[in-house]
């Protein structure tokens, strides 16, 4: 069995078990001796298995021995390293075959070095045994921390989720051998983000533990740290943060705040007028705060329009208003979510309601005739001042103000303030007999309000 056969037996050996002695199976060879005669002697290496701790500080660390087993002490033997390492990295006492290490070696560069070793015999300068290969191991340290090589995370969970809810999992690596003991076995923990948040300690999954509302806290920071050597003496760490988001459910429903809203509208407002407008309030964003707005008005005179861009309710003029007939209105508004899941109609058993008082403005009307038409009779050669008839008309604003007559384009018949039509000359039937006069009322004076106090002004 050669050096490098005995590689896959050391590989299989915990590095934390000592060193044992491993020979080599010894070789028979045909040597020739001095005097000329031929004879088959065993040969053979003797060598302890190798290894090194890494990171180690020496500036020349005894490794082990490489011994040929014909070397008796008395003979000069000289031993050699060979292969890659040999001379920079380790060297080799030639007369005692004691290697060294003569730099810091780090385990996560290089965990093997492969060297040949070789026996010369100083008297003659020939080998004395064929060359062989051999292993040093570098032995693991817990020199290296915990890294969270994703981090930092960032997760979305919905609000209102039940305790265990699954929110994300983090991974810490360990560069050390996870063979050599617990130098990469890893615990996680909870630095921060209690009592909402846990970590199950050897898979890094963290749960929801306490229900939240995104309405009072929308986001959390949560610091993770991984852990090595399951919290031994001399175990390194590492941290790593989780933003850890809320996402909103449809768990509000929308609300007026103001119990009641005044409005006005004139009389004389055209339908389809906007007469004000209501606003009710929801906590949730995006979609789950659509809303969408009614009316109750058992008069059918006004409507709501929703602002699907503000969420506003505009109320409109249904129909004309007559301030004489109905000066005031009171109707009821309501509101609901657009969206709503079945699963959360819970949250939204009532709608939110609000009252709504419009109040109509007079507006100055001008003055009706009591009849759309008045045909009067009178007899031919009657005198300038005769009587012909009276018409009538009234202000059908609240105030009823004076009304002043007037007769548009005729010098045959005059008109005095109380609609009392009479002749200015004399009329004959032959002539004319039919005379359509165009009676215009208008108010006498028109009230204004100033400084509170009723004011009428002339026209």
């Amino acid at each position: 069995m050669n050096g490098s056969s005995l590689l896959p037996f050391m590989l299989g050996i915990p590095l934390l078990w000592p060193c044992f002695r491993a020979i080599e199976n010894p070789k028979t060879e045909e040597v020739k001796h001095p005097t000329g005669s031929h004879s088959r002697v065993r040969r053979g290496w003797v060598w302890n298995q190798f290894f090194v701790p890494e990171e180690m500080n020496k500036s020349s660390h005894h490794i082990g021995q490489l011994r040929s087993d014909i070397d008796n002490g008395n003979t000069s033997f000289q031993y050699k390293l060979l292969g890659a390492g040999a001379g920079s990295v380790f060297v080799i006492d030639e007369r005692t075959g004691d290697i060294y290490a003569i730099q810091k070696l780090d385990r996560e560069e290089r965990s093997l070095y492969t060297l040949r070793a070789q026996v010369i015999d100083t008297a003659t300068g020939k080998a004395v045994e064929p060359e062989s290969e051999f292993v040093i191991r570098v032995s693991d340290v817990n020199d290296n921390e915990p890294k969270f090589l994703d981090g930092p995370y960032e997760a979305v969970v919905p609000e209102m989720s039940p305790e265990g809810t699954l929110v994300i999992q983090v991974t810490a690596s360990d560069a050390d051998d996870p063979s050599s003991g617990n130098n990469a076995r890893l615990l996680y923990n909870l630095l921060q983000g209690q009592p909402y948040f846990s970590i199950e300690p050897t898979t890094g999954v963290i749960r929801i533990s306490s229900v939240m509302d995104r309405e009072l806290q929308d986001e959390y920071w949560v610091i993770i740290q991984a852990k090595d050597m399951v919290g031994l003496p001399g175990a390194l760490s590492g941290t790593t943060s989780v933003l850890i988001k809320l996402s909103d459910i449809n768990d509000n429903k929308p609300i007026f705040k103001e119990s009641l809203y005044r409005m006005t509208i004139s009389e004389s407002a055209p339908t389809g007028t906007s007469v004000g407008k209501i606003k009710a309030y929801d906590n949730d964003i995006g979609e789950n705060a659509e809303m969408d707005y009614s009316i109750e008005d058992a008069s059918q005179t006004f409507d709501i329009i929703t602002n699907n861009e503000t969420q506003e309710g505009t109320v409109i003029l249904k129909k004309k208003v007559d301030f004489e007939h109905q000066n005031h209105y009171r109707i009821r508004a309501k509101v609901k979510n657009r969206n709503v899941d079945e699963q959360l109609m819970g949250y939204h058993a009532e709608a939110s309601t609000t009252l709504i008082r419009v109040q109509v403005e007079d507006a100055d009307e001008p003055p009706v005739f009591l009849r759309p038409d008045y045909i009067f009779d009178i007899l031919e050669g009657q005198p300038q001042g005769s009587w012909v008839g009276v018409v009538s008309a009234t202000d059908p604003d609240q105030r009823r103000s004076p009304i002043l007559y007037s007769i548009t384009g005729s010098r045959v018949f005059l008109i005095d303030d109380n609609g009392t039509i009479v002749t200015t000359t004399p009329l004959d039937r032959e002539s004319t007999a039919w005379y359509n006069l165009s009676i215009t009322a208008t108010e006498k004076c028109k009230s204004l309000f100033e400084n509170n106090m009723l004011v009428c002004h002339n026209f």
